[in-house]
């Protein structure tokens, strides 16, 4: 593409060039009444078309460079999000692998047996009376009348 642009330019060049040479003459512009201007007729042209060309080019070069600034900011967020991503999903399986490690090394350990002191403690849990139940016993009443009777025997 670079090559396709620089011959084209060279053409424009060498246009320019022999419209100067067979065209090498004195021009009177006049701006105002009473100011003129004399120059040569190549320096109009390349001034023309300076005049026409320039604003379009800075034009396009702004969007090019407001386009590019946000493909570079929509970039740094993509990259950002999959490297959080990324990071989440390692996090996960080391933590999986920490957990798979733990239960390897640890044998199942039997649960300890209850004492009498947690199963009263638990029972006058469930015995406790809501608003609802204000009078009436919960079932775990009649579970600590069995259980104290055993006792007492």
């Amino acid at each position: 593409m670079q090559i396709i642009r620089t011959i084209i330019w060279v053409l424009i060049l060498v246009g320019v060039l022999l419209f100067s040479f067979f065209n090498w003459s004195d021009v009177e512009v006049t701006i105002w009444d009473n100011l003129v201007l004399e120059t040569k007729v190549p320096a109009l042209v390349i001034i023309s078309f300076l005049l026409g060309f320039l604003p379009t080019w800075l034009y396009a070069r702004g969007v090019i460079w407001s386009l590019n600034r946000k493909i570079r900011s929509l970039e740094i967020a993509a990259k950002a999000s999959s490297v959080s991503a990324a990071a989440r999903e390692s996090d996960r399986e080391e933590a999986a692998r920490q957990d798979e490690s733990q239960t390897e090394t640890e044998p199942d350990a039997e649960p300890e047996p209850e004492t009498q002191a947690e199963v009263e403690a638990q029972d006058e849990t469930d015995a406790r009376l809501t608003a609802d139940d204000s009078a009436t016993p919960v079932d775990g009443d009649d579970a600590i009348d069995t259980r104290e009777k055993s006792a007492t025997k």
